[in-house]
């Protein structure tokens, strides 16, 4: 599973759709959200797929590298 598909995007999602997919993701799987889909696993997958995603050199070297 690539940092696309944890996010739900395609790999031209715009840097805004990136925000939003991770907001909504992490509202969900957050272990403080108090929903029964809450995942500190998943939390951790969603963050580190942000992170390189939300930053443009970061994600060229990905998107160059996968």
């Amino acid at each position: 599973m690539n940092h696309y598909d944890i996010l739900n995007l395609p790999t031209n999602a715009t840097g805004q759709e990136i925000k939003v997919a991770y907001r909504r993701l992490v509202k969900k799987f957050h272990p403080d959200s108090q929903t029964q889909q809450a995942s500190h696993e998943k939390i951790i997958l969603i963050n580190a797929a942000y992170e390189v995603l939300s930053d443009p050199q970061r994600r060229r070297h990905y998107d160059q590298n996968n």
